[in-house]
């Protein structure tokens, strides 16, 4: 550092920003190359949130206004990475002498889009008003000493330097301990988890096969009202073919394991489950069809990761909040665009990951009030969605779907009267059930109540014309009945409908050869 830069002002320079750093909490954001422009940010300063010092001396006013244009243009970037809110940015000059001509325009503040510069000029020559003006500025006081500059050498300027680059690190160190409270390890043993389970269901009828997946805990709301409560936590481990799965295991080996270094092993491990129960109840009251996947659990990390972003706001913006917070947006978009994605379970894992960040809070940073203020509130939250959904998930809110894989449950358990009352009750309370009664009619096949049989597959058909297995049966009722053109007429649409099947073949060659 040469004597042609001034230790005086070289000195006012390093000892501005160490006292910002150290007594008001700025951090060093940006850095040239020369060490002659410092940008430092704080948390707490709302008036100048940004502040942006220049080691500089000013001649003329004309360099001035081109600096105080290319100010205004870096400061909106900041502004958009850090902040997306409107922003005030103090440029401190630290020069020797303030420009010799005119400059009186740099004394107003400056606009570009969402971002106001406020201009100030530490003139050494006039160090003790200057001090005081900018002591003005920043409401707040500044103890530096007007140091002679014979008192001054290169030595004493790099120490003070080296303190105030310091501070900065020291800082800088403290916020990256914030992502490494932990190393992951309920992340892997819930990977490994699924994974296991994904094997076992592939060797015990496939993971896209409905009756191992109920098996297996698979959300499933008639199970569920029985009694079946652990399903609100089963569905976080079972998944719907390996695409699922793949999809689901990577996202929690990115997510889960950040959120686990940020919120610590036990805290993660509640926070994760009980995202995972939320998605399970959120999807619960909201549809009746069949679900699982991780998905509930793993929009609970970014839950948690938006109250990450309440405690440590400007923190969570610089280092993940833009990305975080458009994962979330594209992965709602999406889940509301294409059919079988389960919206309601993530929409009710992202909101119970954020209470359940909000009860365990952040390691090292405790706010009892604040984290007692989310039990209470989310215990009483859970509770209301809990009866609503028991009261409300009656037969009209199963879809028929649901109901005839409940039924053929219980008639695989030859429970075939369980069944038979749980299909009557159902299709005497919905005019759409084609699946239920088609079911029926089986119910009556299989107790040769043949003509009963015929007016349960006939009144399927009619709900569902498209249900080729109710013609095919249809067609087996009236060849009972010795009505075989309509017998024939029955297989030929069966037929129509599905050609791959081979026993409709077979029973309209039989049929026709009966004609």
């Amino acid at each position: 550092m040469g004597k042609e830069l001034g230790f005086k002002e070289d000195y006012l320079f390093w000892e501005t920003v160490r006292q910002l750093s150290t007594q008001y909490d700025y951090r060093m954001i940006t850095v040239t190359e020369n060490h002659q422009e410092i940008w430092l940010e704080s948390d707490k300063n709302k008036e100048f949130p940004v502040i942006r010092l220049i080691r500089h001396d000013l001649d003329w006013a004309n360099w001035l206004k081109r600096d105080i244009d290319r100010t205004l243009q870096n400061g909106e970037k900041i502004r958009r990475k850090l902040y997306k809110k409107p922003i005030s940015i103090l440029s401190i000059y630290v020069s020797k002498f303030a420009p010799v001509d005119d400059y009186e325009f740099s004394l107003q503040p400056a606009s570009f889009q969402k971002t106001k510069v406020n201009t100030f000029i530490l003139a050494c020559e006039t160090f003790p008003v200057s001090l005081q003006n900018l002591e003005h500025v920043l409401k707040k006081p500044l103890t530096i000493h007007d140091l002679k500059a014979e008192d001054l050498d290169e030595e004493k300027v790099l120490s003070l330097k080296q303190a105030a680059i310091t501070e900065s690190v020291k800082k800088t160190k403290a916020e990256q301990k914030v992502f490494q409270n932990s190393k992951p390890f309920f992340t892997y043993i819930f990977i490994a988890i699924q994974i296991a389970v994904f094997i076992l269901m592939e060797f015990n009828g496939g993971s896209t096969n409905s009756k191992t997946l109920i098996e297996f805990g698979a959300k499933y709301s008639p199970y569920i009202i029985q009694g079946e409560w652990w399903r609100f936590f089963s569905p976080m481990i079972v998944h719907i073919g390996f695409i699922h799965l793949l999809m689901n295991t990577f996202s929690l080996y990115l997510i889960g394991a950040e959120v686990e270094r940020i919120y610590g092993n036990a805290r993660f491990l509640f926070i994760y489950i009980f995202a995972g129960f939320a998605g399970t109840l959120g999807s619960f009251i909201m549809t009746p069809n069949l679900s699982a996947g991780a998905s509930g659990a793993i929009f609970g990390c970014f839950g948690a990761l938006l109250y990450f972003g309440i405690v440590y706001p400007k923190l969570f913006m610089r280092s993940m909040g833009s990305s975080v917070i458009v994962l979330i947006i594209i992965n709602l978009v999406y889940g509301f665009t294409v059919s079988g994605i389960d919206n309601a379970g993530h929409i009710g894992g992202l909101i119970g990951g954020f209470l359940a960040a909000g009860v365990v809070h952040l390691p090292k940073a405790k706010n009892l009030l604040r984290q007692l203020a989310f039990l209470i509130g989310t215990a009483i939250l859970t509770y209301i969605l809990l009866q609503f959904g028991f009261n409300h998930q009656n037969s009209a809110a199963i879809d028929d779907k649901t109901m005839a894989m409940l039924a053929q449950e219980y008639i695989d358990n030859e429970e075939e009267d369980k069944a038979e009352d749980i299909l009557v009750k159902y299709v005497n309370e919905n005019s759409d059930a084609p699946l239920s009664l088609f079911i029926l009619g089986n119910l009556s096949f299989g107790a040769e109540d043949i003509n009963q049989a015929r007016d349960y597959y006939e009144k399927a058909i009619e709900q569902n014309p498209e249900l080729h297995e109710a013609h095919y049966n249809l067609a087996l009722v009236y060849v009972n009945l010795g009505l075989y053109d309509q017998a024939k007429e029955q297989a030929q649409k069966a037929i129509e409908l599905d050609p791959e099947k081979k026993s409709y073949t077979k029973l309209l060659k039989t049929i026709e050869n009966q004609l």
